[in-house]
């Protein structure tokens, strides 16, 4: 991860779905940027300025030199945000760089041990998406997700961990003393011993027509890269979590009228005090509890408004400009049947303890001892975070497991070594 650049001037459409994608690149990788809507007076003279007057947008200028036809994939490679792996082999592997798969490779790098973290998007997972969290230990100011991500992402470089990110894992076998991953873009690497922190993937709204405005009005997460945007529209939030309600402060600061739409009869069940208490204070904010999403409406190619369903049974029709879905997520684990990783009725992958049955290892494990705690059930792989059952699916949470996986990785490495040939 390289140093931030000064401030970029990025000139754009903003419900463009590949110019959102970029601008949320960037607000997700804690990159300062102006957003210059295509068509101002401001757009004109910051490309005519520069002879690039109908050239392919977006164009995102950094002081002297420019980037047209900009995409994430071009700035990556043109920035050298990220390398293939340097090497073959490790000792640890982490797949996945959110809060516990970040701290993970703090604490095992700073250890000493050859780490590489594998992450098949940016940093920080989806703590990345937040706007503000203000109960993270130590930060007593809050720190933004996309901040704390890329200030651990540098950490566990300054210890010497390489981080790989924008290139996810396509494949993997388990051998008896190490594993080996395939990368995309043809590179494999094995390690002794793997954590994974692959955190989850947010919940899908099932309503009709939600799927294709995506990027022209709705929005899955907080919506941080586009809340500067909505200063003085109507915008409505779904969902009750922290994340919801950390998304609702953040746009009705900015001077959006929000109305906050909720499942349930009470936000406390779900949400921390701290964020009820702003929410029922704030003169922007509207909270419908009781109430559903029930369809949308598109004006040409852009949400226009939102049709909810109140406690009542009576429907309605919201004019907003954005629809900001925070409903949860289910674990990223599609992987774990395949590699013979046993999981709950919900897929979050089961570990130490949660494997034994009566006090019975599970069928098939090999060793002459419980799995350990973070442990699957596949020895030598452990799981932090999000996705592991009983996991507390808060940052400081994550980033707790990420350091105790850390510790538990020097006891699997301490075993291996006593292995004998077969």
């Amino acid at each position: 991860m390289t140093s931030l650049r000064p401030t970029l001037t990025v000139v754009g459409r903003r419900l463009e779905p590949e110019h959102h994608r970029l601008r949320d690149f960037m607000t997700r990788i804690a990159q300062p940027f102006e957003w210059v809507e295509a068509g101002a007076d401001a757009a004109g003279r910051a490309l005519g300025e520069r002879g690039l007057a109908g050239v392919e947008l977006p164009v995102v200028i950094d002081r002297d030199e420019s980037v047209t036809g900009a995409t994430v994939e071009r700035l990556v490679e043109e920035w050298h945000l990220t390398d293939p792996p340097s090497r073959a082999a490790y000792d640890l592997a982490v797949v996945g760089a959110g809060p516990a798969g970040l701290a993970a490779a703090v604490y095992s790098a700073s250890d000493g041990l050859s780490t590489i973290v594998v992450e098949r998007d940016v940093p920080g997972g989806q703590a990345s998406h937040t706007s503000l969290i203000e109960n993270f230990f130590g930060f007593p100011g809050g720190i933004g997700g996309a901040e704390l991500a890329r200030l651990a992402g540098r950490q566990a470089e300054g210890f010497g961990a390489e981080l790989v990110f924008l290139r996810g894992v396509t494949g993997s076998e388990s051998r008896r003393d190490s594993f080996r991953l395939t990368l995309e873009g043809g590179y494999d690497v094995e390690a002794k011993v793997v954590v994974a922190a692959p955190g989850m993937v947010w919940r899908r709204l099932e309503v009709d027509g939600v799927e294709d405005l995506l990027e022209r009005g709705v929005y899955y997460g907080a919506g941080r890269s586009e809340a500067a945007q909505c200063g003085g529209d109507g915008v409505a939030v779904v969902g009750a979590g922290n994340s919801a309600g950390q998304a609702v402060m953040h746009l009705a600061n900015v001077g959006a009228r929000v109305t906050m739409l909720v499942r349930g009869d009470s936000l406390g069940r779900s949400m921390s005090a701290y964020l009820v208490e702003r929410i029922a204070a704030h003169p922007a904010i509207d909270v419908r509890l009781r109430t559903v999403v029930e369809g949308v409406e598109a004006g040409g190619d852009l949400l226009s408004a939102v049709v909810t369903r109140g406690a009542d049974g009576s429907a309605e029709r919201l004019p907003v400009s954005a629809l900001f879905l925070c409903l949860g997520g289910v674990p990223r684990t599609g992987w774990a049947a395949d590699a013979g990783v046993a999981t709950d009725a919900a897929g979050f992958v089961l570990t130490g303890p949660d494997l034994l049955d009566a006090g019975r290892r599970p069928e098939g494990w090999p060793l002459a001892r419980d799995p350990l705690a973070l442990e699957t059930s596949a020895p030598g792989l452990f799981v932090a975070g999000d996705a592991r059952h009983g996991s507390t699916k808060r940052v400081a949470g994550a980033v707790g497991e990420g350091a105790m996986a850390a510790a538990l990785v020097h006891r699997r490495l301490d075993e291996l070594s006593g292995l004998q040939p077969s």
